[in-house]
């Protein structure tokens, strides 16, 4: 009988922020943790962000992961889009990104003008459905051709209703409503 493989302990994270001086790392971390690459559109808009927004995880000093999220209005509420989130491969499966994850959303969570997180997943990428369907989010639609140079093509929408007002319990898709060409779930 083959033994099964415990899982390694969860590793301790220190978190830094992401700014002008330090970007170039922020492009080779992404380099080495996405299918995709960036333009530099990308990257000029990092700095910008509020800091709780944008931060790498450190492990024994080490950039081993990161997370970018962008505040967007929507009508007098904001939503916040998870640009990225990544961990290199070594360090994944040890509660990086879980760790990303749950600091972006803590952060977001004091801002009471927010009422929903969201990103894209690409459809083929189950390890990432499983991620934030552990962390409450859910799939609210799908952009075909999402993704040009990569395939599938295609993405998930997922999100997650966060300082909804007592009493009420609003519908992901309701609040990203003005996001483009997707094919909404009913």
């Amino acid at each position: 009988m083959a033994a099964i493989a415990e899982r390694p302990p969860p590793l301790d994270v220190a978190f830094g922020d992401i700014h002008k001086q330090n970007i170039g790392m922020l492009r080779t971390l992404n380099e080495h943790t996405f299918p995709v690459r960036y333009a530099d559109k990308f990257y000029d808009e990092i700095p910008t962000l509020p800091p709780d927004f944008a931060q790498f995880a450190y492990c024994g000093g080490l950039a081993v992961g990161a997370v970018c999220g962008r505040l967007e209005q929507c009508g007098d509420q904001k939503k916040l889009y998870i640009m990225t989130i990544g961990v290199l491969h070594a360090y994944r499966r040890r509660g990086v990104g879980r760790k990303l994850l749950d600091y972006l959303l803590a952060n977001a969570a004091t801002r009471p003008e927010i009422r929903a997180v969201y990103l894209h997943v690409q459809t083929s990428n189950d390890a990432a459905m499983d991620f934030y369907g552990r962390a409450g989010f859910e799939a609210v639609g799908t952009i075909r051709g999402y993704y040009k140079r990569i395939e599938p093509p295609d993405c998930f929408v997922l999100a997650k209703a966060i300082n909804a007002p007592e009493g009420t319990a609003p519908r992901c898709a309701d609040l990203l409503a003005d996001v483009k060409n997707v094919e909404w779930k009913a």
